[in-house]
């Protein structure tokens, strides 16, 4: 079954989770590691980020810096597959439109069209570091709405070539991100919302939420799509808090607001163990009440720490 299928099928709140493909030159065998100790709660899926290449510049002998660009975490789509035939679970790769053409956004989608991988979560992308401004490839995609078109023209037997001749159609699942404090660029969450409702109307059957650490917002935005006329699925984000630091580095990174509470209980820790465990109990009081919420499923960010997760997902489904 895809995510769709899942979600409405489901007899209870689904548990999901996020991994980030390995930095170059690291071992698989650390993902492995992460989802060992996340399988025995029978995930209903699991995403792999994507992440767009970066310029960087290097010194050479003679003094002048030397433009290169690399990709420091490739490998989600052999990722993806080797995970679903090891584990057997569904799961769902991240496309971005950053860092690639129309052409080479449907070279992968047939690559996983092949490996039987019928999930995706559609996402814009993050500038490049250093830019604040999103500039797409030449003849790449500005906006998660035209992906998904050209994922929607895909299952409709539809691709780039139209001199193709009895084209095969995908069925891929999408997903796209929904924002409950509003996305950084938007001017206002009014915007943002009609941002969202076009995505969905372009093919989106379901909603993840970027994290959030206050309920009351996520309910907030819950509500607002419904005024909007969005009804798809919500699935709400979840990050532990697991350093004393991510309350500085968080909001900084992700343009969100830390609730009063968890940042004195962050405050009052001396060391990382200490902000870790506060961050479980933060999130497992989170999860607990989204779930009396009638969520379909909480999905967790785990940033490659798994065990914490597994306290919350143990504590709280």
């Amino acid at each position: 079954m895809n995510v769709i299928e899942k979600i409405k099928n489901a007899k209870s709140p689904l548990f999901t989770f996020e991994l980030l493909p390995p930095l170059k030159g690291h071992s698989i065998e650390r993902i492995y590691s992460a989802i060992d100790k996340l399988v025995e709660f029978e995930p209903a899926y699991i995403n792999f980020t994507s992440h767009r290449d970066e310029i960087m510049y290097f010194e050479r002998p003679d003094g002048l810096l030397e433009k290169k660009t690399i990709r420091k975490r490739p490998g989600t789509i052999a990722l993806a597959a080797a995970v679903k035939y090891k584990y057997n679970l569904t799961v769902v790769p991240h496309l971005i439109c950053g860092g690639f053409t129309k052409e080479e956004t449907e070279n992968v989608l047939i690559e996983m069209n092949f490996l039987g991988i019928d999930d995706v979560l559609a996402l814009r992308g993050d500038p490049q570091r250093g830019s604040r401004t999103f500039i797409p490839e030449k003849n790449g995609h500005s906006h998660t709405s035209d992906l998904v078109k050209q994922i929607v023209n895909m299952n409709n037997g539809k691709y780039l070539e139209e001199s193709l001749e009895e084209m095969t159609p995908t069925s891929f699942c999408i997903g796209v991100a929904g924002y409950p404090e509003k996305h950084s660029e938007a001017p206002n969450r009014l915007t943002d919302l009609e941002h969202l409702k076009y995505k969905v109307e372009c093919g989106a059957s379901y909603i993840v939420t970027q994290m959030f650490f206050d309920n009351s917002k996520f309910l907030r935005f819950r509500e607002e799509c419904k005024a909007a006329g969005i009804i798809v699925p919500i699935i709400p984000g979840v990050k532990p808090i697991s350093a004393l630091n991510d309350i500085k580095m968080l909001p900084q990174t992700f343009h969100i607001d830390l609730p009063n509470d968890l940042v004195d209980a962050i405050k009052k820790c001396r060391s990382d163990r200490d902000a870790r465990e506060a961050g479980i109990e933060w999130a497992i009081m989170q999860s607990k009440e989204l779930i009396s919420e009638g969520v379909p499923g909480i999905h967790y960010y785990t940033l490659g720490r798994s065990d914490n997760v597994a306290r919350i997902v143990k504590a709280s489904f």
